[in-house]
């Protein structure tokens, strides 16, 4: 059944909004004509190689305007969880890129190599095999082990690359120990999401091009979910296990025609 009462949108950005630097069918034209409508939305990524304020940049080169405090990455929900969890001035080990290593830093951590409280690992694409041993040990000192995501691909323009999650796994084999992993298919990053537009669970869906991971920690989080055939689904089978999303959208084109009332597939 589709719900009548919905007032917010949580997107997915790569394999939904965009492809690379392509912006795919529909994004700019639905994203605006959500602002002009009054209807509230958030960005939720597991990227953690951009800032929010990054994001906002890279967006508006592709026409899309989305202010930073609505966008929600991997990175972001990282911090907050060492800040429930670690003392002011603690001193965390980062695999991850920059911008990574600046949020870490200013939410008042020290980002260190020794002696460390915790590990973060998130996507670096400049990974070197000292990083990887020095994440090792620490871990295996009894550092507390925290995964931004555990994606094992990353989508781009030119194909599918080794995501964040096979890092993480990396780690994970060498130790025996098994991260807290933050980003989706858990349902953290959608509820932070909620509170900065302010909607309940109930009253919004959840756009996303992957089953296992977007469409799942919606149905975590009690949202309604809508599965976009833009990204890394587009050509694969449900799979055993895969959640079931509630509607199912060619792109988001199909996704306005959906929301002016007209009758779409519902799975």
């Amino acid at each position: 059944m589709i719900p009548t009462n919905l007032r917010g949108f949580l997107f997915d950005m790569d394999g939904v909004l965009y492809r690379g630097r392509r912006v795919l069918p529909g994004a700019r034209a639905l994203l605006a004509a959500l602002e002009r409508k009054g209807i509230p939305f958030a960005l939720v990524t597991n990227n953690s190689t951009r800032t929010p304020r990054q994001y906002t940049g890279f967006l508006a080169a592709m026409g899309m305007r989305v202010p930073a405090g609505r966008i929600v990455t991997s990175s972001v929900g990282t911090v907050a969880h060492l800040r429930s969890t670690l003392r002011p001035g603690a001193r965390v080990l980062v695999i991850g890129e920059a911008s990574f290593r600046r949020l870490v830093a200013r939410a008042g951590f020290i980002v260190a190599w020794e002696d460390v409280a915790a590990v973060a690992v998130g996507l670096d694409r400049r990974l070197t095999y000292a990083k990887l041993a020095r994440a090792t040990a620490a871990v295996a000192r009894g550092a507390a082990f925290i995964a931004s995501n555990a994606d094992p691909m990353l989508p781009t323009e030119h194909g599918a690359l080794p995501g964040a999650g096979a890092l993480v796994a990396a780690v994970a084999r060498a130790t025996g120990r098994t991260p807290i992993v933050i980003g989706k298919p858990d349902p953290r990053l959608l509820r932070e999401a909620m509170a900065r537009i302010g909607t309940r669970p109930a009253e919004t869906a959840m756009v996303g091009d992957q089953l296992a991971t977007d469409v799942a920690a919606g149905r975590a989080a009690g949202l309604f979910t809508i599965h976009v055939l833009t990204g890394l689904d587009q050509n694969r089978s449900r799979r055993r296990g895969d959640p079931r999303p509630d509607l199912t959208v060619r792109d988001l084109n199909d996704l306005r025609r959906w929301m002016a009332g007209e009758n779409l597939r519902t799975d």
